[in-house]
């Protein structure tokens, strides 16, 4: 006897036998007990999701002989429902819309709709791919789609609704099938692997569920794939060695290397999984899945269920996620999900690959503007000069926002030490308001250190105005109405109050108001900037100046984001 697939040998046969569409199937229930089927459906979602089952499922619901009357649970053994399981009912007709999509084919079906079913009680014509009809084929249908026979039912089927086209699906009910959820898949393919007898190991399930990306079909086509190796019990290393999955210890590997900030690491880690026959995309894209995991962990712990991993592999993630924090694993998967599309089209692909994640190990290496300036400021007060190769140039690029933890905790040193310099000219009595005009930005930079950045970021829209009778007023520009009130609410007033007041060594009360009206420079900033006015505006920044001259360096190229 011939073998049959799995995907055929356990096609669900009943409502509740279908896996991941719940809502859908206990809809077309709930219709059929109420005697209230739609003379036509559109079943629309990805391949594999279930879609021409249920449509099979339905019509043995409503043709089902062993009963008297449409039911919500076929027999699936009279000769109706093993019929339309084999799809070769008299009275089941089904269709490939892919081949069958002239308009004269669909004047055909028209003509032979007119006539009652042979022995069940409705006709029932199940077109697949619908889609790919021609519009013709679709005008042709209209008619007989609005006005069927009381006997006619019609099932449409389709991966793309946005090609059918509005008046039929004006004239169906829509139903979208959800893609199946990994654990779903995993559960279904356990009590396959039991019912066939077929040793298996756990660790296995979950990676197998996932390449299966939400197609139940397509799960049970791999579990095919891996069944033909004759290889038990089946386990993870069938899926590295002849389904192309990377192996997940050398991804996890490579990840800590980065983690580790162990560039000689990283590359023999890259090489490790390149040497095991997968290509540079797939790197990455299992990098993104991986690092995914890790910012889920990192944000919420390892008992998430927002993650399908293994107990093990809960440990191993929540052990890694240990080095980053989540601003690092945001900037990398945002980083490598550009990086895909590039290396899918170079032809130095290796080098693409290697580069970034050379960058990924050593972005403790590459400061931000604020970090830069007060190394500078230091050096400067000192009389030290960095002593960097003559002429060297810098990207902008290499001043970006700092990538790790360990970069924020020793910024945070470094803001320490700006606190510390800041402090004394604060403090040293000259608490007029040119002296706190003059100050300012150094002011915001300790309120950054004590009261965090969101603070101090809702302050640089505001300036010192007057400070009279130990009352300091702020003033907030025409357009910072909702900065002002944030700075009002939650106490936040109190705690910048007596910051200040310890900076100035004198007490003193805050007050918050809005400019009268709207600077000329306010006025222009709301202007859209041309291309080239923000470059310029970029290269001509204060901060970018002081950085240059500081180090000596020139521009070599400007990056926007």
């Amino acid at each position: 006897m011939a073998y049959t697939v799995l995907a055929r040998k356990y096609r669900s046969q009943t409502f509740d036998d279908v896996v991941g569409q719940d809502p859908i199937a206990q809809t077309l229930k709930n219709a059929i007990k109420t005697d209230r089927v739609s003379h036509a459906y559109l079943f629309s979602g990805t391949r594999g999701v279930g879609k021409t089952t249920m449509a099979r499922i339905l019509a043995k619901a409503l043709n089902c002989l062993a009963v008297d009357k449409p039911t919500t649970k076929p027999c699936c053994k009279c000769d109706s429902c093993t019929a339309i399981n084999i799809g070769e009912d008299i009275d089941v007709i089904e269709i490939d819309g892919a081949s069958n999509n002239r308009v004269d084919e669909i004047r055909e079906l028209r003509e032979n709709a007119i006539y009652r079913p042979a022995r069940s009680r409705f006709k029932i014509y199940i077109i697949d791919e619908v889609h790919m009809l021609t519009t013709s084929a679709f005008n042709a249908l209209l008619k007989t789609l609005e006005e069927p026979p009381s006997h006619i039912k019609f099932i449409f089927a389709t991966t793309e609704p946005n090609k059918v086209i509005a008046t039929i699906q004006s004239r169906c009910q829509r139903f979208d099938f959800s893609n199946i959820g990994p654990a779903s898949i995993a559960g279904q393919l356990k009590a396959l692997l039991k019912k066939e007898k077929i040793k298996y190991e756990e660790d296995l399930l979950l990676p197998l569920a996932k390449m299966a990306n939400g197609s139940m079909r397509d799960g049970l086509s791999l579990l095919d794939r891996m069944i033909s190796t004759g290889i038990e019990p089946l386990n993870s290393r069938i899926l590295e060695e002849f389904l192309g999955c990377p192996n997940s210890e050398k991804v996890w590997n490579l990840i800590g290397q980065i983690g580790d900030s162990d560039p000689a690491g990283t590359l023999a880690a890259i090489e490790d999984l390149i040497c095991t026959g997968i290509s540079e995309a797939q790197v990455v894209d299992s990098l993104i899945d991986y690092m995914r995991d890790l910012m889920v962990v990192k944000s919420t712990g390892t008992d998430s269920k927002l993650v399908i991993l293994t107990d093990q592999q809960r440990k191993r993630a929540g052990e890694l996620a240990e080095k980053f924090d989540v601003a690092a694993l945001v900037y990398n998967i945002s980083t490598l999900e550009k990086l895909r599309w590039t290396i899918k089209n170079s032809d130095t692909s290796r080098a693409l690959l290697e580069a970034s994640m050379l960058r990924f190990a050593l972005s403790e290496h590459f400061l931000n503007v604020d970090e830069l300036l007060s190394q500078l400021r230091l050096s400067a007060s000192s009389g030290i000069k960095k002593n960097l190769p003559p002429g060297g140039n810098i990207p902008i690029k290499a001043i970006a926002q700092p990538d790790k933890s360990k970069t924020s905790k020793r910024q945070s040193s470094n803001n320490a030490s700006q606190v510390t310099s800041i402090e004394p000219e604060a403090s040293s009595g000259h608490t007029d308001i040119h002296s706190m005009k003059d100050n300012w930005q150094s002011l915001l930079g300790v309120i950054t250190t004590k009261l965090g950045p969101g603070t101090s970021g809702l302050l640089s829209s505001a300036v010192p105005a007057r400070f009279e009778n130990g009352v300091l007023t702020l003033e907030f520009g025409a357009s910072a109405k909702m900065q002002k009130n944030m700075c009002e609410s939650n106490g936040r007033a109190e705690q910048i109050q007596t910051l200040l007041s310890e900076q100035f060594s004198t007490p003193l009360r805050l007050k918050f108001e809005i400019a009268a009206g709207q600077t000329k420079a306010e006025i222009k900033k709301k202007q859209p900037k041309t291309t080239g006015q923000r470059r310029n505006e970029m290269i001509n920044n204060p901060a970018v100046k002081t950085v240059l001259m500081g180090l000596d360096a020139t521009i070599t190229s400007v990056e926007e984001d």
